[in-house]
């Protein structure tokens, strides 16, 4: 395989297309529970239901576009169209938000989950094959990182900016009305965003061509993935760090309001997480070169159970305090996007000379455990806000929480992430497939 140096006309617009991605996954990720409970009155139990069960789809939904995007790449030499299928996906993000008026509780939730199903379907037929484009090129390791560098650090802006101004747009006391009309905005945002990254992937492919695609049955290449022990081990030390970042996303909101009192404040404790995240991506990009991938992701999962444990100690630790550790957290969280990512493609290319027509179905396990961990991590927060009492409300009412309730805010948002990042650790500490000229296929079984 050649390995090209891709042109920026090329990078910047593909990385462009991750700005859409990240509203997705950012807004519903951090307001979603937080609509539904504080906003809707939906209890806990069945709000963290109406977020796991609908993602449950993907275990299956992801695979299957994997499978489609193969197959499609195969018979026209490009993963263009399904992408453009995928940017339907800003219809079901408004609708997440515009419930009908009258929908309350649980009518409200299951509302919530029908969009939520085909939002999950619409955004995997843009999100595989845009993520399996870097193993399509002509690059080697160190442009991989490059390439995912740039994506990183252009959807971890696209975050930062979604996350802030989403809260701003609906205001400190939101009413249902103030949602959607914040859904309408960004899903504007969200359609630019998504076409421009076509427009990337095309341009990547000619300044990289992939090696033509075999017309071959694909239906092996999801046993071929799942087979690949390095996949296996990467993905699961994944699916935990997703399940963690997800739940700490959820759980921003509720720790704005019941532990610093202030719930205005939602907006600076994504800025003060996202902001580092943006600022030390290139630095990330640079230490990779130097230490490799798996030292890196490493560092970051110890960093950031560092930083959760020191949250632990809650508003009674001071402002200062409180801001290093979630700056520290940022810092861990640019790792945790880019090394994972990058190392991927490494797995697909180590697999043998077909890898890259298989780049589908290993991408569409490897999102699906993204979006696994997506929704189960809002539901881990919220069956602790349900074991500690935790009182659903809507937009106005003032409820005092029980101490269970509030000690529930605190340590779920920061002791069980730091618990689970442990995890993903010790799982990521069995990944040995990290150097810039792979092993053998045959060694990694």
């Amino acid at each position: 395989m050649i390995d090209h140096r891709l042109p920026l006309r090329a990078v910047v617009p593909f990385a462009t297309g991750s700005i859409g991605m990240g509203i997705w996954v950012t807004v519903p990720g951090i307001l979603l529970l937080y609509f539904l409970t504080d906003v809707l009155a939906v209890p806990p139990a069945v709000a963290g239901l109406a977020l796991l069960i609908p993602n449950i789809a993907d275990i299956v939904l992801h695979p299957w576009m994997g499978r489609v995007t193969d197959t499609d790449r195969a018979a026209v030499g490009h993963r263009r169209r399904v992408m453009l299928v995928g940017c339907a996906v800003v219809v079901t993000f408004v609708a997440l938000f515009a419930v009908p008026a009258g929908l309350r509780g649980t009518p409200a939730a299951i509302w919530v989950a029908v969009a939520l199903v085909a939002g999950n379907l619409l955004y995997s037929a843009y999100q595989v094959p845009y993520l399996a484009t870097p193993a399509d090129l002509g690059i080697g390791y160190h442009e991989r990182t490059r390439l995912m560098g740039f994506r990183n650090t252009v959807i971890t802006i696209g975050v930062l900016l979604s996350g802030v101004v989403a809260p701003l747009l609906t205001g400190t006391t939101p009413d249902v009305g103030d949602y959607g009309r914040m859904a309408a905005v960004l899903g504007v945002v969200m359609l630019a965003a998504m076409l421009t990254g076509i427009l990337g992937v095309a341009r990547l492919n000619v300044a990289a061509p992939p090696a033509p695609a075999p017309a071959a049955d694909h239906r092996g290449g999801l046993l071929a993935a799942l087979r690949d022990r390095q996949f296996r081990v990467l993905t699961a030390s994944y699916l935990t760090m997703a399940i963690t970042m997800s739940l700490v996303l959820a759980a921003l909101p509720y720790f704005a309001k019941y532990e610093l009192g202030r719930p205005e404040l939602t907006p600076a404790l994504v800025a003060l997480f996202m902001g580092p995240a943006v600022l030390t991506t290139p630095l990330w990009v640079l230490a990779a070169r130097r230490l490799g991938k798996q030292r890196c992701l490493l560092t970051a999962q110890s960093g950031f159970v560092a930083g959760s444990l020191v949250l632990a100690f809650g508003a009674g630790a001071g402002l200062p305090v409180l801001v290093i550790a979630m700056a520290l957290l940022g810092v861990s969280f640019a790792a945790m996007q880019l090394m994972p990512l990058s190392m991927v493609p490494d797995v697909i290319a180590a697999s043998g000379p077909g890898g890259p027509a298989r780049a589908g179905a290993y991408t569409g396990l490897w999102t699906a455990a993204e979006a696994t961990g997506g929704a189960v991590g809002p539901y881990i927060f919220s069956a602790v806000l349900l074991a500690g009492g935790f009182v659903a409300s809507t937009a106005g009412d003032q409820i005092t929480q029980s101490p269970g309730a509030l000690s529930a805010v605190r340590y779920g948002s920061t002791l069980v992430p730091a618990a689970l990042m442990t995890l993903a650790a010790l799982l990521q500490r069995n990944y040995a497939l990290d150097r810039p000229t792979p092993a053998p296929a045959h060694s990694r079984r």
